[in-house]
């Protein structure tokens, strides 16, 4: 083999391994730069140490508060909703800001103002950027360009959808609607209206989307298990118990790797975690907090944080041995988290 073929192989390989994964989920995020987490109730957005997990600063958000969160596809931007200040089904004063923070210099440097519709709440990029939002009280689905912060769309959603799962491509998007309505919408974004209804009886609570973008999951809003959706046909194609939780968990992830799944209960205070090779299969399923909120994955998915919302701790969990092995306080009530 050539000298030149050599370097062509090795240069090819190298453009390989630093291009993002082709199935890569911009709605699921992780790094090593930092970890930031929205607490809900007290109002605030804090950074932390991703190893050490000290706390380095903070900021309160005037209108607040804050309630979810997503981050830009090039992890400079975090973007911040302010639902308002009640919680579903009873907000007698939505919001209608989502707040620009900038990772790097861990500050508030704008927002978007999503008037006339209210109560902004699940949040979501693709890999172009867009952001994407659900308003509970308006009933619609929101596209948004954040460099000019306009909204370039408002689609019915037929309920009052609360989370949204996008597909990595920004083709469709997933609407859960709780307990208002028995399905989940389906969105053709590139169509720009509602397309179809997947069936869920009992309503829907955390949703997600499988990192390949062929499935998506969708939690039961009464009893302990969700169903799989694939993507393709919009239809359901397996439903999974969730052992030992009450009813449905509050919400579901995959970790980066796409290997393991976590759910948390914000009932029984339980995080369950699941190999994706056999989702009917084992269930490791571990004591955490006071009604765990959010899941963040570390980057070489083997820690999984969990955040308890109830009594303003962060538990650490341990994927490889499926333990507990630290907790942490962490503002006063944190809703979400994430690496970056």
């Amino acid at each position: 083999m050539s000298r030149k073929i050599s370097v062509l192989i090795l240069a090819l390989a190298l453009v390989a391994a630093l291009a993002p994964a082709a199935n890569l989920d911009f709605n699921n995020p992780t790094g090593t730069q930092g970890l930031i987490m929205i607490d809900k109730l007290g109002g605030f957005v804090r950074f932390f140490d991703p190893v050490s997990f000290k706390e380095l600063s903070n900021f309160t958000i005037p209108a607040g508060p804050p309630h979810e969160l997503a981050i830009s596809p090039d992890h400079k931007t975090a973007y911040i909703p302010i639902y308002g200040d009640g919680v579903y089904g009873r907000n007698p004063n939505p919001g209608h800001v989502i707040v620009v923070v900038d990772l790097a210099s861990k500050k508030m440097t704008a927002t978007i103002d999503v008037s006339p519709y209210q109560a902004p709440h699940g949040l979501q990029v693709d890999a172009n950027g867009t952001l994407y939002a659900t308003c509970d009280l308006s009933r619609k689905f929101l596209v948004i360009d954040p460099k000019s912060r306009t909204i370039t769309a408002a689609i019915d959603t037929e309920g009052t959808g609360h989370w949204i799962a996008v597909l990595p491509d920004g083709s469709k998007a997933y609407v859960a609607n709780k307990n208002d309505r028995p399905f989940v919408s389906v969105i053709d974004i590139k169509a720009r209206k509602m397309t179809g209804k997947v069936s869920m009886p009992n309503g829907t609570q955390g949703i997600t989307i499988s990192p390949d973008g062929k499935r998506v999951l969708a939690v039961d809003y009464k009893d302990p298990k969700f169903a799989i959706i694939d993507t393709a046909t919009d239809k359901v194609v397996d439903t999974v118990a969730v052992e030992k939780n009450a009813r449905g968990p509050f919400r579901i992830k995959y970790s980066p790797d796409g290997k393991t799944l976590v759910t948390c209960d914000d009932q029984e205070g339980l995080a369950n975690t699941m190999s994706t090779s056999d989702l009917h299969g084992k269930q490791q399923v571990l004591t955490v907090g006071k009604t765990p909120f959010g899941i963040a994955f570390s980057a070489d998915s083997k820690t999984a944080l969990v955040s308890n919302h109830g009594d303003g701790t962060i538990s650490v969990i341990d994927l490889p041995s499926g333990k507990v092995t630290n907790t942490f306080k962490a503002g006063t009530g944190i809703e979400t988290l994430s690496y970056y």
